[in-house]
């Protein structure tokens, strides 16, 4: 039994040899000549404006949130497309509908949540800009000690 182990572990500690060696291999072949040039970053042929670290607009990573559910979404359910006629020559073909529509079901309540916040939109409007500032002038809000 602890044959079959030992061939993990020596397929594992080879293949991390082997990352070590070729890594090793590769800096002392290459040639190192830095310069500022090459420091700078690379911006399609144009010369660099700025700090490369810049911020984006929180709206991608929303949008990459979104769209990144949906492809796994996709991811999941094509293998039980492949095969849902063989599962219902076996019986469980009902059971895999189920399953499979109680899935989308939960990712269309999820898009349907996502766009009553308006993350899909570009542009969010807000109905109270400065709630802070509303309560503060009406005194409901008791900011500071008087």
């Amino acid at each position: 039994m602890l044959r079959e182990y030992g061939a993990v572990l020596l397929f594992s500690v080879l293949s991390i040899g082997f990352i070590f060696v070729t890594l090793l291999a590769s800096k002392i072949i290459r040639p190192n000549h830095p310069n500022p040039v090459k420091n700078s970053p690379y911006e399609c042929g144009e010369v660099p404006v700025g700090n490369a670290w810049v911020n984006f607009n929180i709206r991608y990573y929303v949008l990459a949130l979104i769209f990144l559910l949906f492809d796994v979404e996709i991811v999941l359910i094509l293998p039980v497309a492949a095969v849902y006629k063989e599962w219902l020559n076996t019986g469980f073909g009902l059971l895999a509908l189920s399953e499979l529509l109680l899935f989308i079901a939960i990712l269309v309540v999820a898009l349907i949540y996502a766009w009553g916040r308006g993350d899909l939109n570009w542009i969010k409007t807000y109905e109270r800009a400065n709630a802070m500032d509303e309560l503060k002038n009406a005194g409901d809000y008791p900011l500071e000690e008087k």
